[in-house]
């Protein structure tokens, strides 16, 4: 058999999505990041909103993204992706805007800014990945991390009497008014792939029809922090976080 009669049109089963760059990710390999920005281009193509979409990177893993996803972007100060979203969507009411932070971001410094853009009712997306841990610099215990769970920051654990607790902010946001749709989801198999992207979608729907901020959570893992090959940390995640933190929509109006 020819090799053109192989690529043809017909018998093609996957074609990467435009939006999506050439570079090669910098990620670990098992790292969620790279799901998710597949699964956030996808969408952009799918909804034809390429030109359209305006996204804001902080500081951590996930400061690169500007790297591999071909739309404009805003890099902003650790934390402050929500307060950046607000201005360029208020000067920019017919763009989609989003913002894609991690825990160590969202959650800690970033904490202020995001509960008040959500109590706002800001007409943007966030996208919040929690892997319950500070990838970047180091393996350090972030807001997330789970009780009893090692990081460079608690060799023995975290310690609810000297760390305090997990913190779910996802149900915290999903008590303000400004919030019209907030969901958890996760990217370690297919359908939990396929759930994301369809959540994700809704959120940049949702972003046109002023009701409100839309926040969506994606409980991913960090092979490299959680010092675990990417089986050993997907099984650990299904087995530990998702009890802490449950899949699924939160509020959906």
């Amino acid at each position: 058999m020819d090799i053109k009669d192989i690529i043809k049109e017909e018998n093609k089963v996957y074609g990467k999505t435009p939006v999506l760059t050439d570079n090669v990710m910098h990620y670990c390999p098992g790292c969620s990041h790279g799901v998710v920005h597949k699964l956030i281009a996808e969408v952009i193509e799918e909804m034809g909103i390429q030109d359209k979409t305006i996204g804001v990177s902080p500081v951590g893993c996930a400061v690169l993204a500007y790297n591999y996803l071909d739309i404009d972007w805003e890099e902003a100060a650790h934390g402050r992706a929500p307060a950046l979203a607000t201005a360029i969507k208020r000067l920019n009411p017919d763009k989609y805007v989003f913002t894609y932070q991690g825990d160590g971001d969202l959650a800690s410094i970033g904490c202020g800014e995001i509960m008040h853009a959500c109590n706002r009712g800001e007409n943007i997306v966030v996208i919040f990945i929690n892997n319950a841990i500070y990838g970047m610099t180091g393996g350090q215990m972030a807001p997330t991390t789970l009780l009893g769970m090692v990081t460079a920051t608690t060799p023995y654990g975290r310690n609810a009497e000297l760390n305090g607790y997990p913190l779910r902010l996802t149900e915290l946001l999903a008590q303000l008014d400004g919030t019209c749709y907030v969901t958890r989801q996760s990217v370690q198999n297919p359908a939990s792939v396929r759930k994301a992207k369809k959540a994700i979608q809704k959120a940049f729907e949702n972003s046109m029809k002023k009701k409100g901020t839309s926040f969506v959570e994606i409980v991913g893992t960090c092979n490299s922090g959680w010092k675990m090959n990417p089986v050993k940390a997907n099984q650990w995640m299904e087995e530990n976080m998702f009890a802490k933190y449950p899949l699924g929509d939160i509020k959906d109006i």
